[in-house]
C-alpha cells in the first residue's frame, strides 16, 4: 500500500469519528450566536438603553458592510493562498479566536455620556471591527468542509452536526441575555453579557481549530488586483448565484423575527418583564434545535433543498395566523406555539443553506480549474453580511415609518395603539415576503446528489483522474448547473476575467 493510499484511509477514518463532526461544528456556536445576539438586542442597546434613534441604530450595521466589500474578499483569498502547517483554514481559525472575543466585546460598551453624533460614529467604528473578527472567522470555517471531505453525503452530515451546535449558539444567544437583561434600558448588563460571550465564543471556535484537517492542495499566488476580480467572478456560476438568492432572503426573513423579536413582544403583546420574552426565545430556539436534528437525516435521504420546500409554506401559514393574536392580553399559548413552527422551519432553511454552501466551490472549480473555497465562501459572508445590515436598516426605517417613539421607549412608556399595530404588521408580512422568493430561488436550484456526483466526476475528468467519457447527459447537467456552455468549462481565464 502506497503512502497516499495510507494517508486517504486515515483520512477516511477520521471522516467516520463522531468526535470529528463535532468539532467541526463547535465554531458556529460564535457563527449561530453572535448574530443572534447582535440583532436581536443591539438596536435595542442603541434605542432602549442609550436613546439613539431608531433610523440611525438601524442604519449602523449597514453602514458597518461597507468595510466588508474590502475584508470579505480579501479573507477568502488570503485564506486559499495561505501556506501554514497548521492548514491555511485553520491558521486564521486559530487567529480569529482571539480577535472575535474581542471585537465582540467593544460593540457593548455604553457611551451615553456623550454627543449624538460621536455616539453613532463610535459604534459605527466597533461593528467595523466586530465585524473584521467574524471575517476572519467564518470565511475559513465556510472554506473549511470542501477542504476536509469530498463525500456530498458525508458533507450533508457534518453540515448537519454544524447547524445543530449552530442552533445550540442561537439557544444561548437568545436565553443568556433574556435572563440577564431584566432592564433593558440598562447598558450596563449588556456589557455583562457580552463579557460571557466573548469567553464563550472563544473556547469554541478553538475545539474546532483541534478538531479539524486540511487537505494538501495547490497555492497560486496572485496579486492584490486580481484578488478582487477572482471574488466576483464567481458570480459566473449559475447555481452560485441561485445559492445567494435562497441565502440571503431565507436569512432575511430569520432577520426580521430575531430582530423585531423584543419590539413585538414588549410593545405589542407588553409581555417582556412577565418572562414572556424568554419563553418565546427558548421555544423558537429550542424548536431550530429539534428541526437541525430532524431536518439533518432527512436532507441527507433527499437533497440539501428539501427541508425548505418543505417547511416555508407550513411556515407562512403559522405566521400570518400569528397576526390574529398580535394584541396585548392575548393566549400567549399561542403564540408559543406558532413561533415553535416558526423555529422549526427556520432550522430547515438553515441546515439546507450551509449543506449548499459546501459544494459551490466544486462547481467553480469546474468553471475556472482553479479550487477557491475561501473565495465561494468570503463572497456568501459577504453577501450575508450585506443582507444583515440590510435588514437592520430596513427594521429600523419601518419601526420610523410606523411612528415609532424612541424617547418614549427609553423611559419605559408604552407606544402608541397604531404603533403596536405596525409592529405587528412588520413583523408578520416581511417574513411572509422573503420567505415566498426564498421558496422560488430553491425550486430552480439545480443541484441534488445526482448533479454533484456528476460535477465531481467531471472535475476528476479534467483533472485526468478519471478516465470516462462524459455523456450527452452529464454534458447538459454541467451546463445547467454552473450555465456555462460545456467547451467553455475548466477555463482558468474564467476566475481572472469578467467576460469570458
Amino acid at each position: 500500500m502506497s503512502n497516499l493510499d495510507i494517508k486517504e484511509k486515515d483520512v477516511k477514518e477520521k471522516e467516520n469519528k463522531l468526535w470529528s463532526k463535532i468539532s467541526y461544528g463547535f465554531a458556529d456556536i460564535y457563527g449561530g450566536g453572535a448574530f443572534v445576539v447582535i440583532s436581536t438586542f443591539f438596536t435595542v442597546f442603541l434605542t432602549k438603553a442609550l436613546g439613539m434613534p431608531t433610523a440611525l441604530a438601524g442604519s449602523i450595521p449597514l453602514v458597518g458592510k461597507i468595510w466588508d466589500a474590502i475584508t470579505d474578499p480579501l479573507m477568502g483569498n488570503i485564506a486559499d493562498r495561505t501556506r501554514s502547517k497548521h492548514g491555511a483554514k485553520r491558521f486564521w481559525i486559530l487567529i480569529g479566536s482571539i480577535i472575535s472575543a474581542i471585537t465582540f466585546l467593544v460593540m457593548w460598551i455604553p457611551l451615553s455620556s456623550i454627543s449624538s453624533r460621536l455616539q453613532y460614529i463610535f459604534y459605527i467604528l466597533m461593528y467595523m471591527l466586530f465585524s473584521t473578527g467574524f471575517t476572519i472567522v467564518m470565511v475559513p470555517y465556510n472554506g473549511l468542509l470542501p477542504d476536509m471531505i469530498d463525500d456530498y453525503t458525508m458533507r450533508s452530515k457534518y453540515s448537519s452536526v454544524r447547524m445543530v451546535f449552530s442552533s445550540l449558539g442561537a439557544i444561548l444567544a437568545g436565553l443568556i441575555p433574556t435572563i440577564l437583561i431584566k432592564d433593558n434600558t440598562n447598558p450596563k448588563q449588556y456589557l455583562s453579557v457580552a463579557i460571557i460571550f466573548g469567553i464563550i465564543f472563544l473556547f469554541s471556535i478553538l475545539l474546532t481549530y483541534f478538531g479539524t484537517w486540511e487537505s494538501d492542495k495547490k497555492i497560486e499566488k496572485i496579486s492584490v488586483k486580481e484578488t478582487f476580480t477572482q471574488s466576483f467572478t464567481v458570480f459566473k456560476s449559475r447555481s452560485f448565484c441561485l445559492f445567494l438568492a435562497i441565502f440571503v432572503f431565507g436569512q432575511v426573513a430569520a432577520d426580521f423575527v430575531t430582530g423585531l423579536a423584543v419590539y413585538y413582544v414588549d410593545d405589542v403583546l407588553n409581555a417582556y418583564k412577565g418572562g414572556n420574552f424568554t419563553i418565546l426565545m427558548a421555544v423558537i430556539l429550542i424548536s431550530q434545535f429539534i428541526g437541525m436534528m430532524v431536518f439533518g437525516p432527512i436532507m441527507a435521504k433527499t437533497s440539501k433543498k428539501f427541508p425548505i420546500i418543505l417547511g416555508i409554506p407550513i411556515r407562512i401559514i403559522a405566521v400570518f395566523t400569528m397576526l390574529f393574536f398580535s394584541h396585548e392580553g392575548t393566549n400567549f399559548t399561542i403564540i408559543l406555539f406558532l413561533s415553535f413552527i416558526v423555529g422549526l422551519s427556520m432550522a430547515g432553511t438553515s441546515s439546507s443553506i450551509y449543506a449548499m454552501l459546501s459544494d459551490m466551490s466544486d462547481i467553480d472549480e469546474l468553471i475556472t480549474s482553479i479550487k477557491r473555497p475561501g473565495i465561494c465562501s468570503g463572497m456568501a459572508t459577504f453577501i450575508r453580511k450585506i443582507s444583515a445590515g440590510l435588514s437592520s436598516a430596513c427594521i429600523g426605517i419601518l419601526l420610523a415609518l410606523v411612528g415609532y417613539n424612541e424617547v418614549a421607549a427609553s423611559e419605559g412608556l408604552r407606544q402608541a395603539a397604531y404603533v403596536q399595530s405596525g409592529i405587528a404588521y412588520i413583523y408578520v408580512f416581511a417574513q411572509i415576503f422573503f420567505l415566498i422568493i426564498t421558496l422560488v430561488f430553491t425550486v430552480f436550484f439545480p443541484m441534488t446528489k445526482k448533479e454533484f456526483e456528476i460535477i465531481r466526476r467531471e472535475v476528476k475528468r479534467r483533472k485526468g483522474l478519471d478516465e470516462s467519457i462524459c455523456t450527452e447527459e452529464e454534458k447538459r447537467v454541467c451546463e445547467k448547473v454552473t450555465g456555462f456552455e460545456y467547451e467553455k468549462l475548466w477555463n482558468r481565464n474564467n476566475a481572472l476575467k469578467f467576460k469570458a
